[in-house]
């Protein structure tokens, strides 16, 4: 699976999703993109996107998206609340439905 992290997302969480070609939105020279065309740039390249963004379902229409979203709930966009999840994420990232939100949580 080809992954995304939001640039609210700790960088160091992409060496945790192993087996997944994961890239940032700084990386892929995205920073300070507005949600709306950050989803069409990402539908193009990626399957997944992963955010904290929990405001981002009701902000933009998710529907009209080739792309799955990940909401992960956390107490914080450090590493340390982040990396909690990851066991979580791993196992539905490969089934995880394109075109909603779909919330992670502990």
């Amino acid at each position: 699976m080809k992954i995304l992290l939001d640039e609210c997302i700790d960088r160091r969480l992409a060496k945790q999703l192993s087996g997944h070609e994961v890239k940032t939105v700084p990386q892929m020279g995205w920073g300070g993109v507005k949600d709306r065309e950050l989803l069409g740039l990402a539908q193009g390249e990626f399957d997944v996107l992963i955010t904290v963004d929990r405001n981002l379902p009701f902000e933009q229409n998710l529907t009209v998206l080739d792309l799955a979203v990940l909401v992960l709930q956390t107490p914080s966009n450090r590493l340390v609340d982040l990396q909690v999840l990851v066991p979580k994420v791993l196992a539905i990232v490969e089934t995880v439905p394109k075109g909603i939100a779909t919330l992670v949580s502990e």
